[in-house]
């Protein structure tokens, strides 16, 4: 089964052709697509996807875009996450690379997401960028405070992370990065991640993957991340296409699993 597990289909680069792009993916095989919020503001525009039946949501704040509300508050997610069309909490998270809202602004609104994700029982997809001791510390004290899942999404960050991460339970998905030819610390990673909770993404319109990189990214282009990742791992592309099909739902498990 070819799922995407993280696609920001509502983001303006779609606006022409997204029922084309929506359609490319079924014909690619693509099954289930999860739409991704980028801000709760911006939720309904997110959600409206979801109508679809092969599209899911999640509801939630980029750090990127944390400054716009930095009283958001946990019941507001929780209150929205009601929807049964919202399979998860985020992306949010940490991005110290672009520093686009303050770090502790970021930190602030994170800890809530992961409250949020507590409560509800949803995961928690996670954004980080060079920015791992603080993101290990903080996963480790929102989850000494109670246990939730959480997805570390398009994982490029360091193995020392990523130990910490994956002891704590979490998951990792695997985009088009992987299959650039400077990657190799990622691929490095991927080959250390435990291989029944790994899943494959585009985060699509970004990362395109090769032969497709420099281009707008699509859903349909996920099965090259799939490829890739077999390779990686020494798996069989159908073995790949079960163990991460198992990951999905284990992960994202208010999703009917088919």
């Amino acid at each position: 089964m070819l799922i995407d597990s993280h696609v920001n289909l509502h983001a303006p680069q779609y606006d022409e052709d997204r029922d084309a792009v929506i359609a490319r993916a079924r014909d690619a095989g693509v099954q289930l697509m999860v739409n991704i919020s980028d801000r709760v503001s911006n939720f309904a525009k997110v959600r409206a996807l979801a109508d679809l039946p092969d599209i899911w949501c999640t509801v939630g704040t980029h750090p990127h875009e944390a400054k716009e509300n930095p009283e958001l508050s946990a019941a507001t997610l929780i209150e929205l996450a009601d929807d049964p069309r919202v399979v998860g909490i985020g992306e949010c998270g940490l991005d110290f690379h672009y520093d686009l809202s303050p770090r502790d602004i970021q930190a602030k609104v994170f800890r809530v997401h992961a409250t949020a994700a507590r409560e509800t029982g949803l995961p928690l997809v996670v954004h980080t960028r060079e920015a791992d001791e603080v993101m290990g510390e903080i996963l480790e004290e929102e989850r000494a405070r109670g246990p939730f899942k959480l997805l570390m999404h398009c994982y490029t960050s360091g193995p020392e992370l990523a130990r910490r991460c994956a002891a704590l339970g979490a998951w990792f998905s695997v985009s088009g990065i992987a299959t650039f030819k400077a990657a190799e610390d990622v691929r490095e990673v991927i080959r250390e991640m435990p291989g029944d909770r790994i899943i494959v993404e585009t985060d699509c319109p970004y990362l395109a993957p090769v032969p497709y990189r420099g281009r707008r990214n699509e859903p349909a282009y996920i099965g090259h991340v799939l490829a890739k990742l077999a390779d990686v791992r020494g798996w069989s592309l159908a073995e790949a296409e079960a163990k991460t099909t198992d990951a999905f739902f284990d992960l994202f498990d208010r999703i009917p699993r088919p």
